[in-house]
């Protein structure tokens, strides 16, 4: 039984693999990025161009270029398909038949769908009728994508090109955990090798003697220097199955008798393999010779694998090679290209930082936040953009796991690798525990039990005995009384009750031995509770206690919470005003728990007063969180205080979290469907519903970014951010399920699209 899709449809026009040419690669890899962040929504096609007949067409659609006629008939084709609401050309001169290739004119007539182009060539100083067909193309479509400023800025000047129809995107990237080449290197066998690489398709425009050239100075400086020329000749290049190009570059490699110190891997590898490569390269070679080249998918991949970059000044390298990630060469100067590489041969610590610095710069063109830039202009010519909904991604623990030790979750991270000299928090070992209860109820995953009893572990190893916590552990398992007497330690303290209560309510489902643990820690703590005064610590601490009421019914228990939120309330009556409906006079981080302590209060006295603050005063935090239907956190740079006005950036992960919480917890007390809309508008905060429009989380690892800058986003992926976003995602995962009624285990592992 055929399945009918209410997607909408994106078609691209463009070679695919496996075809081997840059442009097939680069529409395939577009569309993983829009389907990966879009695919609820949206199914991306291809009408592929070939230039001969195709016995068995494997594409919804096929273009043979060389035949005039189909270039009309494929169009009406595409126009008897309703769901297509956008056609996306990849655009390079060469495709297409005819002068300058006018004859995809002739499907541009007959099109009914809204068009948009990506300009793989940018052709500088045009002849006049260059130009006049340029200007006619865009007249069919009014949007166009280039990858470099430099083309933009050549459009508008050489073409008359309006700015305001020129899209810049960056030519994507694939996200990787990052590693060191030392460990990268071990995984290929070639960990005693000072690596130096180029890869793609080779041909004369790659000019790799350039880099051959350059190699015996570096082999004088470093004998253990390894040149691996990564990648098959391209397809063109080859003749009655006789291959020149390589021929010469291996009859060099002899004449230079460089054959200990050069590795040819002639093979077309698929992405993993590369990125691997990739990854093991302590100094890349881009010798590119063409000086109009607009842009390098090559040179990009590599600064995403953290390699530091020794390349030719075209276009591309120019505007983004900047000197803390790489040195520029004049185009075939063998000599600078010797000079560069052996200055960074002799200084690790500089290739280090390089290399980091490079990592960092193209975090923001990957994939998925290139999907969501080209998003954000199809919305402006699709007829209904609000069709168009995320998808939630993978759940994946990775990262998290990798962040834990026998002793506990580790506080931070240098981008994805645990710095373990920063020692272990209450606050995150509570965080983490109360996650892994939650994907346990959720999947019933045997290994979570491992994770629970390591973080139930810590928080009962930091207990003291009048059963308050200390909040920090070194790596060597010591307390440190000096940094544990200087924190403020209540919101820790509280958050151990949370994580705590959180146990017990789910001890039906777990070995007696963890719930018995649990219990024994917050009844020793509950004499400590009675004395809590923070607001935030009163919140966080009446969520445990109120998780552990509704599984043991304990009077004991519910007067504390009544006591705790009887000052919680004199705090708001002595605060609020009519503009200004909050517990205190500014807000901070993590004020959802504020609302949500005064609805757990209710639910256990039923007292009408605590509703009502508790209804209040969400809606005044929704009011200052969400800006036009958005998610916005609260500015760490200075905090939102009454009667100014709020600072923006600075936002952070467990702002959002601890919003979807409450709203969770509002929505399933009171079936509101504004609290189920908003907890959807906050999580797209993650996955590019930002001023940035950029995934505030790691796909691979299921690492989450520490914070949202005004330029960047912080991509350390610490145990706070990374728990708090695991925590989100655990959350909708469940609202879905609610929605669904039926047991996602299996697909949440895939990755299913479930509605946003």
């Amino acid at each position: 039984m055929k399945t009918i899709s209410n997607k909408s449809k994106i078609v691209f026009l463009s070679t695919f693999p496996p075809t081997q040419c840059g442009i097939a690669t680069y529409t395939q890899d577009t569309i993983k990025g829009i389907t990966d962040v879009y695919g609820k929504s949206i199914q991306c096609e291809i009408c592929e161009l070939v230039d001969k007949p195709k016995e068995e067409p494997t594409q919804a659609f096929t273009l043979n270029t060389k035949n005039r006629e189909e270039y009309a008939k494929v169009a009406e084709e595409i126009n008897n398909d309703e769901a297509v609401k956008l056609v996306h050309i990849q655009h390079e001169f060469g495709l297409f038949s005819g002068n300058y290739g006018d004859h995809l004119l002739d499907f541009l007539n007959v099109i009914k769908a809204p068009v948009t182009y990506t300009f793989h060539s940018v052709i500088p100083n045009p002849n006049d009728e260059l130009r006049t067909f340029v200007k006619l193309l865009l007249s069919y479509s009014n949007s166009v994508f280039v990858m470099t400023n430099k083309s933009k800025d050549i459009l508008i000047n050489d073409y008359d090109i309006n700015e305001e129809i020129i899209t810049c995107v960056p030519h994507g990237t694939h996200i990787v955990v990052y590693e060191a080449p030392q460990q990268a290197k071990e995984k290929l066998e070639i960990q005693d090798r000072l690596v130096l690489s180029t890869f793609g398709l080779l041909g004369e425009g790659k000019n790799i003697e350039t880099g051959l050239q350059a190699l015996p100075k570096i082999v004088e400086k470093a004998p253990n220097a390894l040149y691996l020329i990564i990648g098959k000749t391209h397809p063109n290049l080859i003749k009655d199955g006789t291959d020149p190009y390589r021929d010469k570059l291996e009859a060099m490699v002899k004449e230079l008798n460089l054959e200990n110190n050069v590795r040819f891997i002639n093979q077309y590898l698929d992405t993993e393999e590369l990125l691997e490569y990739l990854k093991a390269t302590d100094i890349y070679m881009f010798t590119s010779k063409d000086p109009n080249q607009a842009v390098s998918g090559t040179f990009s991949y590599a600064m995403s694998c953290a390699c530091p970059i020794v390349a030719s000044k075209i276009p591309h390298t120019k505007e983004v090679l900047t000197a803390d990630s790489g040195i520029l060469c004049d185009i075939g100067d063998s000599d600078q290209f010797a000079a560069a590489a052996i200055k960074l041969i002799e200084d690790e610590n500089l290739r280090n930082e390089m290399g980091i610095s490079s990592f960092t710069k193209m975090r923001a063109s990957s994939w998925e936040n290139v999907g969501i830039t080209q998003m954000n202009t199809y919305k402006k010519l699709f007829n209904n953009p609000e069709d168009i909904k995320f998808s939630y991604p993978d759940i994946q623990l990775k990262h998290i796991k990798k962040l834990t030790t026998e002793l506990g979750i580790v506080q931070f991270s240098k981008i994805s690798i645990p710095d373990l000299e920063s020692g272990y928090t209450l606050d995150d070992n509570a965080r983490a525990l109360v996650a892994f209860c939650m994907h346990y109820k959720l999947t019933q995953d045997k290994e979570d039990l491992a994770y629970i009893l390591i973080y139930l572990d810590f928080i009962q190893r930091c207990q003291q005995p009048k059963g308050d916590f200390i909040n920090y552990v070194d790596k060597e398992n010591r307390e440190h009384v000096e940094q544990n007497a200087e924190v403020n330690l209540e919101d820790s303290n509280a958050r151990a009750l949370w994580a705590l209560g959180t146990v017990v309510s789910i001890s039906d489902i777990l070995p007696e031995t963890i719930t018995k643990k649990a219990t024994q820690c917050l009844l020793n703590s509950l004499k400590w509770a009675e004395t809590i005064q923070s607001p935030r610590s009163i919140g966080f601490a009446t969520k445990g206690l109120y998780l552990y009421h509704t599984k043991i019914p304990n009077l004991y228990v519910a007067a504390i919470i009544n006591k705790l939120n009887a000052k919680l309330l004199a705090n708001y009556e002595d605060t609020a005003t009519e503009d200004w409906q909050w517990f205190e006079n500014y807000l901070t981080y993590g004020n959802g728990i504020l609302p949500e302590s005064m609805l757990y209060a209710y639910l256990i006295t039923n007292k009408p007063v605590y509703k009502k603050v508790a209804l209040d005063s969400l809606d005044f935090l929704i009011s200052k969180t969400f800006v036009k239907g958005n998610f916005k956190a609260i500015s760490n740079q200075s905090w939102y205080h009454k009667g100014s006005e709020p600072q923006e950036f600075g936002e952070q992960p467990i702002d959002v979290t601890y919003t979807i919480m409450t709203l969770n917890a509002f929505y399933n007390e009171f079936k509101t469907p504004h609290y189920k809309k908003k907890m959807k508008a906050a999580f797209n905060w993650f996955l590019g519903k930002n001023h940035l429009g950029q995934i505030m989380y790691n796909p691979v690892s299921g690492g989450g970014y520490d914070g949202l800058e005004k330029h960047n986003v912080n991509l350390n992926q610490g145990a706070e951010s990374t728990v708090c976003f695991l925590t989100a995602r655990l959350l909708m995962e469940k609202l879905a399920m609610s929605q669904s009624r039926v047991i996602p285990l299996m697909k949440s592992r895939t990755g299913v699209a479930i509605n946003s």
